[in-house]
């Protein structure tokens, strides 16, 4: 365990949730805070802490928590509902704010696939939030993989028992996330991360209420918001998080043409990924541009969509994010079509 990490807690609904405090020790004065979380069943355990760590060692505290029923939280296990762990986000940020040598004004969300919704929703509904990430975000129930008919019903016969139903599977299996190669890609992040107390169950009840719909947030969000999307990203398709970005007033929009939905959490995807979140959040909460980024981050290719708001300024940002093909807004639809991300419109 890295020497600067804090074991926390914070309660959320009567129910007590884990959390990890990475401090900045260099500066004690006022921080930024970055809250994250992963979302349906992933837990702080499952590689966070290798994007919070570099956060940290950039400035910017990190408060990497577990929802309740997952991970070392308490609560019913393996009880999933998206309005449930929203509350969760809404207690981890009252939490982040309560700590000393904190900015209350500073403070950013942060998620990974169906918490990058949850990190979009927890933004949007709290103006005083500063900056928002959504990597791999799934942002709509229509990003899905799509089922069988057989497969969705034996889904939906386990809702309607309010039974549970495993997280990760096969693309014939009854199971959440069931896209090619998931399964193995998730197993071996939970493989590489740190002593993962993950489980592979999850309720199901929640299938049988109001469609999973944050993507509704976008057009309307207040901060900035980076959103990460691998191209060929099928447990989470990316063609809407792409317009999602697109759409909103301070989106910025990262693409990796080339990896799937869990290939950020390692390897050279992993160092293009958090270089570039770093190169946001240095800009968005501290007010500086990092000029390059490491080595390791170089070396991995990627396209850049700036906010509207940098064309009309004339500022590209092209130096914001070194090695990467940094476009226009206006010519980025012609950059995605190209590759293949987005249909021409």
């Amino acid at each position: 365990m890295p020497k600067t990490r804090q074991e926390s807690t914070f309660s959320s609904g009567g129910e007590t949730c884990a959390a990890w405090l990475y401090p900045v020790l260099s500066d004690p004065g006022p921080r930024p805070i970055i809250v994250m979380a992963h979302g349906l069943t992933g837990t702080r355990r499952d590689r966070l802490n290798s994007f919070a760590e570099r956060f940290a060692a950039g400035g910017i505290t990190a408060l990497v928590f577990d929802h309740r029923g997952f991970g070392d939280s308490t609560g019913e296990p393996d009880l999933f509902d998206p309005a449930r762990q929203l509350e969760d986000w809404r207690s981890a940020i009252a939490f982040a704010r309560s700590l000393p040598n904190i900015d209350r004004g500073r403070v950013a969300t942060f998620g990974s696939s169906l918490g990058g919704g949850n990190a979009l929703a927890a933004a949007a509904e709290d103006p005083l939030i500063a900056a928002a990430i959504s990597q791999v975000p799934f942002l709509d129930m229509s990003q899905a993989f799509a089922n069988t008919r057989e497969v969705a019903e034996k889904m939906h016969a386990v809702a309607a028992e309010r039974g549970f139903l495993p997280a990760v599977g096969q693309p014939n299996e009854a199971a959440f996330i069931n896209a090619p190669g998931a399964e193995a890609g998730w197993r071996r992040v939970v493989a590489i991360g740190d002593e993962s107390r993950w489980r592979n169950r999850v309720s199901a009840a929640w299938l049988l209420e109001s469609p999973y719909h944050v993507i509704q947030h976008a057009d309307s969000l207040h901060c900035p918001w980076l959103v990460c999307v691998a191209g060929n990203d099928q447990v989470a398709t990316p063609a809407l998080a792409i317009d999602a970005a697109r759409r909103a007033p301070k989106g910025e929009l990262c693409i990796y043409p080339d990896i799937d939905h869990f290939d950020i959490y390692d390897g050279p995807p992993h160092e293009a990924v958090v270089a570039d979140e770093l190169a946001f959040l240095s800009r968005h909460l501290l007010g500086r541009t990092i000029h390059g980024i490491p080595k390791a981050g170089s070396v991995f290719s990627r396209v850049y969509v700036p906010p509207k708001s940098a064309a009309q300024n004339g500022d590209g940002h092209s130096e914001k994010v070194s090695q990467a093909t940094s476009v226009a807004p206006d010519d980025g639809v012609t950059a995605l079509t190209q590759l293949g991300l987005i249909k021409a419109v």
